[in-house]
């Protein structure tokens, strides 16, 4: 067993290092010796220091350019070629997609995990139309594909992408429920927080948190919205650092920057805002607030509504429904602490028996030792 090497591929090294730790740990103390590959960020190094070997790739994961695509797939089969990996382990779409031929062609066993659709699905067009083929192409080969949410694995099973035989289901990413647990205020609180997670795009419900902010700013002067999350620049949905500044000029906005351990903001803020309307898998940031017992507003999208159960542990606002969202902020508002504290404990109570990352784990090793 000792000599047996599985690799984890994915867009970048972030997601791997923060929703995949716990499977490393785990697969490490089962003998396997571990290899990451993923676009270079800030977290490559966390990868290292742990005794992982991280190798770079040159991904662009939202570029169209079929000569990068190319080259990204030759880059796939080079590494996996080089590397001889027993099993690999792929998440986000790319890796799904081009790392899937490569080690089809190299005999390479793979496991996919389809982490969201993203803006791809949403759409009809000529892009949609080549990715659900590449999709058809590419997922005839995995041993298994896990789906996050059950919509996803239904688009899939609709439009004739995958055999339904090498489709499994999981709980998210799922959470450490011992790191990710409620922990007590350090500052009193002389507003009400509101905490956005996540990066900072139009398509994740940001500009309908500014909106909602401007237009109960003069009612509740004592509530803030704070936003915690990359601002992604290559992205044509984000929102820049200077308009931000804007906002927090004419609105109770507050930009936060990124956070090396969001348990800080979690713990500080009163209630999670999420008002995506992007296909999500199942986000991981409300995972880990309603394992930190804190009530959460978020949208009845694909993926939010699996970690937020309507008026037990938070509240579902329409997406992309100004109102709708101003309705649920307000609704919270009038609640009273013990109500807010019952709406948190039941979210922590979900997660304990839904999203413990140990199913999660359990479930690539049955895959893996099958």
């Amino acid at each position: 067993m000792q000599n047996k090497k599985i690799m984890l591929s994915a867009n970048n090294a972030f997601v791997i290092y923060n929703f995949r730790y716990g499977l490393m740990k785990a697969l490490e103390q089962e003998g396997y010796e571990i290899i990451t590959l993923a676009g270079e960020d800030s977290v490559a190094e966390e990868i290292k220091n742990n005794g992982w070997k991280y190798i770079n790739l040159d991904i662009d994961r939202r570029g169209k350019n079929i000569i990068n695509d190319l080259k990204l797939f030759y880059s796939y089969y080079k590494i996996y070629k080089k590397e001889k990996p027993d099993y690999i382990l792929q998440f986000t779409i790319k890796p799904n997609i081009y790392g899937t031929l490569a080690a089809k062609i190299l005999g390479i066993s793979v496991i996919n995990n389809v982490t969201g659709l993203g803006d791809v699905f949403s759409k009809e067009n000529l892009t949609s139309k080549i990715v659900k083929l590449l999709y058809k192409v590419a997922f005839k080969f995995p041993k298994k594909v896990f789906f996050q949410n059950d919509d996803d694995l239904e688009i899939f099973l609709k439009n004739k992408l995958i055999d339904r035989k090498i489709c499994g289901r999981l709980p998210g990413s799922g959470v450490d429920i011992e790191k990710f647990k409620p922990l007590k205020k350090e500052n009193s609180n002389e507003k009400f927080k509101f905490l956005f997670l996540g990066r900072i795009s139009e398509t994740k419900g940001v500009r309908l948190i500014n909106e909602a902010s401007k237009l109960l700013r003069d009612k509740y002067p004592n509530v803030e919205f704070q936003l915690l999350g990359k601002v992604y620049t290559e992205e044509s949905s984000h929102v820049s650092k200077e308009e931000l500044k804007e906002w927090e000029k004419h609105s109770n906005i507050k930009y936060l920057g990124t956070s090396k351990d969001v348990r800080n903001e979690i713990k500080e803020c009163d209630c999670i805002l999420f008002p995506s309307y992007y296909r999500e898998g199942v986000p991981r940031s409300l995972i880990e607030a309603a394992a930190m017992a804190k009530l959460i507003i978020t949208t009845n999208n694909v993926g939010c509504k699996d970690i937020v159960q309507d008026g037990y542990n938070g509240y579902l606002a329409e997406p992309k429904d100004l109102d709708s969202l101003i309705e649920k902020i307000e609704k919270v508002l009038s609640l009273g602490k013990e109500d807010i504290e019952k709406l948190g404990l039941n979210g922590r109570k979900k997660v304990e028996k839904e999203f413990d990352e140990k199913i999660v784990i359990q479930k690539y090793l049955e895959v893996i030792q099958k």
